[in-house]
This record gives C-alpha cells, sequence and structure tokens, in this order.
C-alpha cells in the first residue's frame, strides 16, 4: 500500500526547507530516472527525442538529454524556449556539453514527453495540440515525465493528450494518474527517486494506492472448527437469480462456511447452496440488491433489511426508497457502479450528477457520500475502483478489462458478502475483496475478451 497525493509541491519545499536539498539536485534525480528506463530497456546507439516544455517538466527532460548525450542519438526538441530558471540552467548545462536542439520532430526509437506535466494549467493550444498528436503516432516506446501532456490535476485527458507506455512519476504516486479516464493514457506508473528516501520525503495521506501484496485471502488457520466457524451468508435473490447464484458460487469459494440463496419462489441452485424463503435464524451476514429487480415490495424487503446485520449492497437497491434506511446503519458496503451511484446520491437527495460527472471527479463525487454517511464504506466500481469511509480512500490499480463484462459486479458482492459473514471490518472485506478480483482477472488464461464469471470464479479459489 502507498501513499498518494494531490500534488506533491508541499513535499518538494519540505525538501528545499528543512532537508536542505535545492531544486537543482531533486531535478537531476528526476532525470536520472529516466535516463535509467531509457538505458536499461534500449542499447547505446538507440535514437531518444525527448519534447521539453519552457517549464520544470521541460528542465527533467533536458536534464534527461544531457545525461544522454554521447551515449545515444539524442535529439531535443523545444518548441517554446526554455522559460523557468530551472529550465535555462538545464539548457545551458546541455549546450555546454555540445548539446543542439532539433528544429523538427523525428522518429526515434524512444519519445520522452517532458511538455507540460502536472503543471499544465490551460487548455492546449493549436501547436501543442499537434505535436502530441504527431507523438502519439510514432512508434515508438513512449515516456511520461511526471504525467502524461494533456492530463489535468485530476486525471482527465484533455481533447488531445500523450499516451505513454511509462509514467515517471516524481517523488510520490499522484492521485490524478489513477482515475479511471487516465488509465488509457499513463501505461505502467513508476515513482523516481529523487535522492531521499520516500519515508523522509513523504508525509501521511489519506489517499492510499493497494498493491498486491495487499492481498490477504481468508486463509484458515483453526484446526477444531466446523463451517460455522466461518459464517453464513443469505444473499436475496430476486428476478434475474442468475446474478444472486453467481454470487453465491463467489462466497463459496471465498472462505464463507454456509451460504443460502432467499427467494420469494422456489428456484433450481447448483447443488452447494441452500434455499430458503426466509432468512436463517444464524446468518452472519447479508448480500442484497444484485439481481433483484421488482421481485419484492419495500415490504418485503423489510423482513431482511431491518436484521442487525453486516450487509453489502448493490445494483437495484440504490434506486429503492430502503437505501434513506440502509445506510444509517452500522457495517454496510455498498458497491455501485458509476451509474447507479448518481440514482443513490439523488436518492439520498446529496447530489444530481450524470455519469459524464462523476467519472471527471470521482474523487470529489465519492467525498459528498462519505461526508454525509462517514460509518458507511463506499466502493465505486470503475477501471481503479475506489474504496472509501470518512475521510479514508484506497484506490485499487489492479482490475483489467477482462472484468467489463456482465455478472463481474455480481462475483464482487459475493466475496464482500463472504468476508463480511467471517467476520472482516467492513473496510477491509471491501478492500479485499476487491483486490481478489482485480487479481482474478489477471490470473485468468483466456483472452481479455473470453473471460466469463464462472473463470473468475475457479480462480478466485487458487489465489
Amino acid at each position: 500500500m502507498r501513499n498518494l497525493y494531490e500534488s506533491v509541491t508541499k513535499l518538494d519545499h519540505r525538501c528545499y526547507d528543512i532537508y536542505q536539498l535545492p531544486e537543482d539536485i531533486l531535478m537531476e534525480h528526476a532525470a536520472y530516472a529516466i535516463t535509467d528506463q531509457i538505458k536499461e530497456r534500449f542499447e547505446p546507439g538507440a535514437k531518444v527525442l525527448i519534447v521539453a516544455g519552457p517549464g520544470n517538466n521541460g528542465g527533467d527532460g533536458v536534464a534527461c538529454a544531457r545525461q544522454l548525450l554521447g551515449e545515444y542519438d539524442v535529439h531535443l526538441f523545444m518548441p517554446y524556449g526554455a522559460k523557468s530558471s530551472m529550465c535555462k540552467l538545464q539548457l545551458e548545462r546541455f549546450y555546454a556539453c555540445g548539446g543542439e536542439l532539433s528544429e523538427n520532430l523525428t522518429d526515434a526509437d524512444i519519445v520522452v514527453d517532458a511538455l507540460f506535466g502536472s503543471g499544465l494549467s490551460e487548455p492546449l493550444n493549436e501547436e501543442s495540440q499537434h505535436i502530441i498528436t504527431r507523438l502519439n503516432e510514432l512508434q515508438s516506446f513512449k515516456i511520461a515525465c511526471d504525467i502524461p501532456s494533456g492530463i489535468d490535476s485530476k486525471g482527465n485527458p484533455l481533447p488531445v493528450a500523450f499516451v505513454a507506455d511509462l509514467t515517471i512519476t516524481m517523488g510520490a504516486m499522484k492521485l490524478s494518474l489513477f482515475m479511471d479516464l487516465a488509465k488509457d493514457y499513463v501505461g505502467k506508473v513508476i515513482v523516481a527517486d529523487l535522492g531521499i528516501s520516500s519515508k523522509l520525503y513523504e508525509s501521511e495521506s489519506d489517499y492510499k494506492l493497494l498493491e498486491e501484496s495487499d492481498l490477504k485471502p481468508p486463509y484458515r488457520t483453526r484446526f477444531n472448527s466446523n463451517k460455522g466457524t466461518y459464517g453464513h451468508l443469505a444473499l436475496i435473490a430476486g428476478e434475474k437469480e442468475g446474478a444472486a447464484i453467481m454470487a453465491a458460487l463467489a462466497a463459496l469459494r471465498y472462505g464463507v462456511g454456509l451460504v443460502t440463496l432467499v427467494t420469494c419462489e422456489k428456484i433450481q441452485v447448483p447443488y452447494e447452496l441452500m434455499h430458503s424463503s426466509h432468512l436463517p435464524p444464524k446468518t452472519t451476514a447479508l448480500a442484497a440488491g444484485m439481481g433483484l429487480g421488482m421481485e419484492y415490495s419495500d415490504e418485503d424487503l423489510e423482513e431482511f433489511l431491518h436484521k442487525d446485520l453486516p450487509m453489502v449492497i448493490d445494483a437495484d437497491l440504490f434506486y429503492s426508497s430502503k437505501i434513506q434506511e440502509i445506510v444509517k446503519r452500522e457495517k454496510v458496503v455498498l458497491t455501485p457502479h458509476p451509474k447507479e451511484f448518481g440514482a443513490l446520491l439523488r436518492n439520498l437527495n446529496l447530489a444530481d450528477l450524470s455519469v459524464e460527472e462523476i467519472q471527471r471527479d470521482r474523487i470529489g463525487a465519492a467525498k459528498i457520500f462519505t461526508k454525509a454517511y462517514p460509518e458507511v464504506v463506499l466502493l465505486l466500481k470503475g477501471a481503479n475502483p475506489i474504496i472509501a469511509q470518512g475521510e479514508q480512500f484506497f484506490i485499487n490499480p489492479l482490475g483489467t478489462n477482462a472484468l467489463a463484462k456482465g455478472g463481474s459486479g455480481d462475483i464482487l458482492t459475493g466475496l464482500i458478502g463472504a468476508l463480511l459473514a467471517q467476520g472482516y471490518d467492513p473496510l477491509e472485506a471491501a478492500i479485499q475483496g476487491s483486490l481478489a478480483h482485480a487479481i482474478a482477472s489477471r490470473k485468468v488464461d483466456k483472452a481479455n475478451y473470453a473471460l466469463a464469471p464462472s473463470d473468475l470464479i475457479e480462480v478466485i479459489g487458487k489465489l
């Protein structure tokens, strides 16, 4: 788990003021991070095109160009010259080492985008759009310095933005790099060491980036145990009972001792699952909402939802008036996708946001909910799901586009429900369920278009 930051400006100033590390040293290390990646991936003599802007992001690029001189075929293109004092200093050093500026863009083995980075504060002009479009067309390995040019501070791409294979972000991970709309632009993200330990450079943050090493499957350590030891999850099955069945099978694969489908009508269920028209008396957690449809009236739901049980809520219940009661309870996890989240916010009279508005500021939209209901755990689905409770925010970047398939969300609900039934804290259940879901999608041995929910269930049992 790593810290994420909206901005690292304060962290940089701590280096200047407390650690007496001048901007020059930080910039030199930032450039070395880019240089090292180039040297690691390409043999000497490879052609490197560095497009540098007029500010400090450009300064990083110019310093990198100097470091590569004499060993690589370096082409430094600066369409706007050098304006910041540090960029001017780096350009003087580049000239002193025998470097010359290129007058035009050129094909290259490696392209480094050091145009604007996180310093972008206004729309791109026509020339910048043309440059970035041309860079995107090149069949080169593409590196973004700090953040791809054309991505704003909230992670939203402008109409034209650089598409990187690798983003080297300076000092610490930035929140904007892990927003849904940035995912197709940033490529792999790594952090540049600025010459000081991350333990000294970083400060505490409310935002965390989840990593594969954070996954802790519910391995059993007690030998003297029985099925009741591991909880009993009840799932409310509705009009589309397949959703609840998939969730139930996923739950059974993730450690829960007993799983019961609760339905109004008799349905055929897999032999591993139990079926009942009433909530079992020893239920330890509840999952509801997936595939519910119009099968239940609010009065019917009252039997299940008035129980003082940990619960995970999904799908159709975000449109129901019952959600207004559910969010006032303890030990609740909500798992909406953006459209459902918009309905939830309207249902609770918190905001009227379109899907596009939510996606352009996912953290801001989530905060509207968490400020109103700080005890409830929100898992906002997406390319990089956000898990939030109160002022704590966790982002899971590990999922793949293979999960863009009907039924994937039901599997996630089942995983979280299984952990709640086993006694997990709601926040930890949401984090661990999300990690298992995402990591399983990476381990399915099929093309990304071919994944079915049943494939996920099979892999989850082997994590």
